[in-house]
């Protein structure tokens, strides 16, 4: 496929995807739909239960190691997890740490992320010294697939979504179709291929407020996995397998850190200012006070709330909103600051 020669190194062939059994139940005599759009408005919930066997539904930890072991045939390194979506074998070196760091090499298990695999009899190994475990993770940044994941998150006054749709208009990228997870908080993680280097690391809030990366080193909670807060599913009609992380994208996720703030020269506004005023004139329908709340709590996170009050309003404005609705909208994400 063309897609998959846009880097240099990448795998052009996966394993075939078996994950049938993974996927939301869909009528049979419903027609098909487009790609999914990962940025879309998601109907389902994170609740929705997943079109696995019966039994296995009644028994999470059976289901676990079935789902693990889809996940493991399709090329994907995984583990077992507790319901809180920690690593659910404990460290053989607990009260003696090994220096340096032990990352498998022992021969037992309990290394976390270093004890991923997609060897079967390995998987039924992991999950029979851990029969608590009610999920699994998924290893990023290993073969074949060297897994990339965006987690969008909404807790906590975050919104991740907007954060990424905004990153992609400011920076000219665009978001193609491809395999997302819902989360039980209600956010999503995006999954993405990517080249054996350079290496994507994993953070935190660094690309944008509400955006994680798990790269090398990291991991995602598989879907099917049941937690504390409910269930990981797969959203509707996913794509057979991940798309190619955008060159763009891929350059932002690889970056050294920002060098430490420095106020720009007086007069100046930041650069970033600019593009929040074009990322509200582009709002389409339905996004339009969702929007203007996003960038509004940027502009007051940066200083900037009372000087780009003004240009706000008339970008809201440009797209149809009224002032009021606007001023309204701004007034909600000052107080929130």
């Amino acid at each position: 496929m063309a897609m998959h020669r846009r880097h240099a190194g990448r795998p052009t062939d996966h394993p075939p995807d078996p994950w049938t059994d993974l996927r939301p139940t869909r009528p049979t005599e419903a027609p098909a739909t487009a790609p999914m759009d990962p940025t879309a408005p998601m109907d389902a919930p994170a609740s929705a239960p997943m079109d696995a066997p019966a039994a296995a539904l009644t028994d999470a930890p059976a289901a676990a190691l079935t789902q693990a072991l889809l996940a493991a045939e399709a090329g994907y390194p995984v583990m077992p997890l507790t319901r809180s979506k920690l690593p659910a074998i404990r460290s053989p070196h607990r009260g003696h740490p090994e220096v340096p760091t032990c990352r498998g090499a022992c021969g037992r298990l309990g290394h976390g992320v270093h004890d991923a695999s997609t060897d079967p009899l390995t998987v039924r190994r992991m999950f029979a010294a851990a029969p608590w475990a009610t999920g699994y993770g998924i290893a990023c940044g290993r073969p074949p697939h060297h897994l990339i994941g965006i987690d969008l998150d909404t807790k906590n006054g975050a919104d991740g979504l907007t954060a990424l749709r905004f990153l992609s208009e400011q920076h000219g990228f665009p978001l193609p179709p491809t395999v997302t997870v819902l989360t039980p908080s209600g956010g999503r993680h995006l999954w993405f291929t990517g080249p054996p280097s350079p290496p994507v690391p994993n953070s935190v809030g660094r690309l944008a407020p509400g955006i994680d990366v798990r790269g090398a080193g990291g991991y995602l909670v598989g879907p099917g996995s049941l937690t504390t807060h409910g269930r990981y599913v797969l959203a509707a009609d996913p794509p057979p397998r991940p798309a190619p992380v955008p060159d763009t994208l891929l350059t932002l996720l690889t970056a050294p850190p920002p060098p430490a703030h420095r106020e720009p020269p007086y007069g100046v506004p930041p650069q970033p200012a600019a593009a929040l005023i074009r990322f509200v004139r582009a709002s389409p329908p339905g996004q339009r006070n969702a929007r203007l709340f996003w960038a509004a709590c940027r502009a007051q996170e940066s200083g900037l709330g009372q000087e780009l009050a003004a240009r706000l309003t008339a970008a809201a404005r440009h797209t149809g909103l009224s002032a009021e609705e606007a001023r309204a909208t701004i007034a909600s994400a000052a107080r929130r600051g």
